[in-house]
């Protein structure tokens, strides 16, 4: 297939294409910039605007645009920020899609759709919880809709928190356990949906290459664990101790509203769709994907 991607710079889109061109695949990358490679296609979602024939020829568009969920406080303006640069994108790729008659979109979207789910597992057939996030990835998602209502086949990744030797989540907390600073994030028994980045790029390809998956698909793996048992895991595993624990208090006074939905939400989030599809994780358990995500580092 000619896969179309925009994102392709992120932590996901960075080890999503070499799989797919390791799969046979040919890579068009979309950039915001002027583009420097022969894969490159420039393309300005605030205007609107594609390169001519930058959707040449294209089997599928994959999406994976959108600014940080954490990476800086909740204002007003950064809540915007989050919004615009998700559905604006998003909006200009369906409709691109099916002015096109591209016959598969994968768009990103996040297990934030789930809201505070506990201790109660859900997969894709649950409804919809509350929250900006919640409201968040339900607009992302709507978005896709030009692309659906012209017969494209969509399919939403719902991903959850994606394990990478570099960036991302584990970004952020080897360099705390490495220096002994690790520790649980509240009460430590809210529940983290992850995924290794290897299965991640693999349930992309999945998507891309079976017709049989539409719509909604949790992109997380089959073990989700409370905040305590990952902390103890990955604590083991880097042979370090984490004896902090960060009240939720704390976490609200630094965090803002971030941390009652990024942080010390509780999402018990199975992924149906893959199962069911007889998926093949490479990472089953958090121990398998911590080992991956350390190894060398």
């Amino acid at each position: 297939m000619r896969v179309v991607i925009a994102g392709s710079s992120g932590l996901i889109g960075t080890a999503l294409v070499p799989r797919l061109r390791e799969a046979g695949h040919d890579v068009v990358r979309l950039v915001r910039r002027t583009p420097q490679a022969p894969d490159e296609r420039g393309w300005d979602p605030a205007a609107g605007h594609l390169a001519p024939g930058a959707l040449e020829g294209a089997d599928a568009v994959v999406n994976l645009s959108g600014a940080g969920i954490g990476d800086k406080r909740w204002t007003g303006a950064r809540k915007q920020e989050l919004r615009d640069s998700r559905m604006i994108p998003t909006d200009v790729l369906a409709r691109a899609v099916a002015d096109h008659g591209i016959p598969t979109m994968v768009s990103g979207s996040a297990v934030g759709w789930y809201g505070d789910t506990g201790a109660m597992a859900v997969d894709e057939t649950a409804r919809r919880g509350s929250g900006f996030l919640s409201d968040l990835c339900r607009d992302w998602e709507a978005a896709t809709r030009p692309a659906d209502d012209a017969g494209a086949r969509v399919v939403l990744l719902r991903t959850g928190l994606v394990l990478a030797p570099n960036g991302g989540l584990m970004g952020q907390l080897k360099p705390l356990f490495r220096f002994g600073l690790g520790g649980k994030l509240g009460s430590g028994t809210q529940y983290m949906p992850w995924i290794s980045i290897d299965d991640e790029v693999d349930a992309i390809l999945h998507a891309l290459e079976h017709d049989s998956v539409a719509g909604p698909m949790n992109a997380t793996g089959p073990d989700p664990v409370t905040n305590d048992e990952f902390t103890r895991v990955l604590a083991e595993q880097m042979h370090r101790p984490a004896p902090w624990l960060v009240p939720g208090f704390a976490m609200r006074t630094v965090l803002g509203e971030f941390a009652d939905e990024g942080v010390l939400v509780s999402q018990r989030v199975l992924p149906g769709v893959l199962e069911r599809e007889g998926f093949r994780f490479r990472h089953r358990t958090l121990s398998e994907a911590l080992h991956a995500v350390l190894d060398g580092s």
